[in-house]
């Protein structure tokens, strides 16, 4: 199966993201326990995407969410708007006060150093985003009259709530029906399926939106957790045994999901918080793509990475680069994102082609 890909000319944008946007506290060298002060800034699992999109691609993109309407939502806005992510489908709820009915997710990440890994604790219960329901988006006039390229959502949007699975489905089905691609990044969170039914019902959810998928992401975790493709030997994801194993889970999944177009994954062996070897595969048309490996990749701030490589991998197929290219791409830079704090993307696309060619790291003057 190919990617049928809509002209730029039809759209006015070339990517939406459907997720939640939340805050995330940064303790810098610290731990979140003995923390004075943090450094703010926003992420999101499939908010990340689009804004990679847009800052280090120079694409066109918007984001679907919502917040809470006080102080705290609209810094989440102002740090959208230095994005450049537009916002016009962002919804608005009314704030009681103390967020007794609705309020602003918060995650404060710790970024782990050595032996000692990276930690997250999520504060998002009760979140305008979770909250979203069918009928809420307007997903007709998006389509139709702005006119889009690519839809992405995933995993951790699905799992918020009942509704906003529901709200997932709506959009992919509403994206499939005018022609525009649509990428889900499995992005399996046990913490958010863990109250929920665990393992059971993410399996649920997910092979019902798996159905809407052109572009399937994800690591080893996700495709087994929440999709249940088992493999041996995959683990660490990065040994020649191991990227083997891969290829037989994505022959898996594309045999049971015949309507995937694409199936990519990183690959990661975390021998230490700060070192990882990282690298990627992609399967496109019945052929496998495999990015160069990056042994002993510094990582300065790990979150983001595999959002970052979504967004690499995307625009490679919006450029029509085609997959080896987009791969590489894609490695390239979410291996760069995992140099900077936060959760976002600060690379720019000279970085990410100088990547790709195996530029080295002299300073620049």
């Amino acid at each position: 199966m190919r990617l049928t890909i809509k002209p730029k000319s039809e759209c006015r944008f070339d990517l939406v993201a459907l997720g939640e946007v939340m805050l995330r506290f940064d303790p810098g060298d610290g731990r979140i326990t003995t923390a004075r002060s943090f450094q703010v800034s926003e992420g999101g699992g499939e908010y990340n995407v689009a804004r990679g999109l847009k800052r280090a691609f120079g694409l066109d993109a918007a984001v679907v969410t919502a917040f809470a309407d006080n102080p705290v939502g609209r810094l989440a806005q102002d740090l959208i708007y230095q994005g450049g992510v537009d916002q016009s489908y962002v919804r608005w709820s009314k704030y009681d006060g103390i967020g007794r009915s609705v309020r602003n997710g918060l995650n404060f990440v710790e970024r782990g150093f050595g032996i000692r890994g990276a930690v997250g604790c999520s504060d998002r219960g009760l979140t305008a985003a979770s909250q979203l329901k069918p009928g809420d988006v307007d997903w007709e006039r998006l389509f139709t009259r702005d006119g889009v390229r690519w839809f992405h959502t995933g995993g951790i949007f699905a799992a918020l709530s009942e509704t906003t699975s529901a709200v997932a489905e709506e959009a992919m089905k509403a994206a499939k029906k005018h022609g525009v691609i649509v990428s889900y990044d499995l992005n399996y969170r046990e913490s958010l399926w863990k109250s929920i039914g665990g393992v059971g019902r993410a399996r649920e959810v997910n092979r019902g939106l798996a159905r809407y998928v052109d572009v399937m992401l994800g690591n080893e975790e996700d495709f087994t957790a929440a999709l249940g493709f088992e493999v041996e030997n995959v683990g660490e994801g990065y040994s020649k045994v191991e990227a083997e194993s891969f290829k037989r889970m994505i022959g898996l999944a594309v045999a049971a999901y015949p309507n995937f177009a694409v199936v990519a994954t990183t690959l990661r062996n975390a021998k230490t918080a700060t070192r990882n070897d990282w690298g990627a595969i992609c399967w496109f048309d019945g052929h496998y793509y495999q990015a160069q490996a990056r042994e002993d990749l510094e990582i300065f701030d790990r979150v983001g990475g595999g959002d970052s490589f979504a967004s690499g991998l995307i625009y490679g197929f919006l450029a029509n680069k085609g997959p080896e290219w987009a791969v590489e791409c894609g490695a390239a830079h979410g291996a760069l994102a995992m140099t900077t704090p936060g959760d976002t993307s600060m690379a720019t696309l000279a970085e990410v082609e100088k990547a790709m060619r195996g530029g080295g790291a002299r300073v620049e003057r």
